[in-house]
């Protein structure tokens, strides 16, 4: 498996899974564009990155919400590579974000968040495949992977909660759920220069409560948390040739959960 000489872009590079998953694709000699509204964040991954694996990096600032920017970074990554092969949507509003009326009982969840979170994890990688499509399809090997969720084909088990401050937003649910969708819907319109294929991880272990970890992993066949490294060979796989044939496919990478 060999990606040298290709250009990925991660958004939510700055982040836990983007920049595992960006050290992956380096690793295999693609050049890395890393995404993230935390400038600091992004700018000390491409380092690493760009010392550990030798390879170019390129860090932006970005907020997914802005349709202007993210319509713009496309031809600011052409601008320097010439190229652009693969595209990572991975930056999200997630059940550890800190947001008014999020992971709060259901009567207490609010619109205002419910559209911020369709704006982030829907809306802008609609929006950032479209402005990249023809950039792709160009560079003959174009490979968009969405990061879904469990919880974007699954309800949630709101058992594995009690007694825990956490909660399971119904927005996070919706947005994950369209975003498979869109994945399938562009595999079709965008076939056959463009593949399109989604990752939808399992619950990931961040230091949450120990009741929350034991319920998660008691209903887990591989009877543990994911980890970050679990998601780098599902998007080396389907950001390579290996899956050359593979499109509008979702790969759970959730440790068996979704098959009970």
């Amino acid at each position: 498996m060999n990606l040298s000489g290709r250009v990925a872009c991660i958004t939510g590079g700055g982040g836990h899974i983007g920049s595992a998953m960006a050290e992956g694709l380096a690793e295999l000699g693609a050049a890395i564009v890393l995404l993230d509204v935390d400038q600091a964040s992004c700018e000390s991954t491409a380092g690493r990155i760009e010392s550990e694996f030798r390879v170019p990096t390129l860090p932006l600032k970005l907020d997914l919400a802005d349709e202007k920017e993210l319509r713009e970074t496309p031809w600011i990554i052409l601008d320097r590579f010439r190229r652009f092969d693969i595209l990572i949507n991975c930056a999200a509003l997630v059940g550890t974000s800190q947001l008014q009326g999020w992971t709060v009982p259901f009567a207490q969840q609010r619109a205002d968040t419910w559209r911020l979170a369709l704006d982030v994890n829907l809306t802008a990688p609609f929006v950032l495949i479209q402005a990249s499509a023809d950039a792709l399809a160009a560079s003959g090997h174009g490979s968009v992977i969405n990061i879904g969720s469990l919880y974007g084909v699954a309800g949630p088990d709101m058992r594995l909660y009690e007694d825990t401050t956490m909660g399971n937003a119904a927005a996070y649910a919706a947005s994950k759920g369209g975003l498979l969708q869109l994945t399938r819907w562009l595999a079709t319109v965008l076939a056959p220069r463009v593949r399109v294929n989604a990752i939808s991880p399992g619950g990931v272990w961040r230091d949450q409560p120990e009741a929350f970890c034991r319920r998660y992993i008691s209903r887990t066949p591989l009877q543990r948390m994911g980890t970050e490294q679990d998601f780098v060979g599902a998007a080396a796989y389907l950001a390579s040739d290996m899956s050359s044939y593979v499109t509008g496919q979702n790969l759970l990478v959730d440790g068996g959960f979704t098959v009970w």
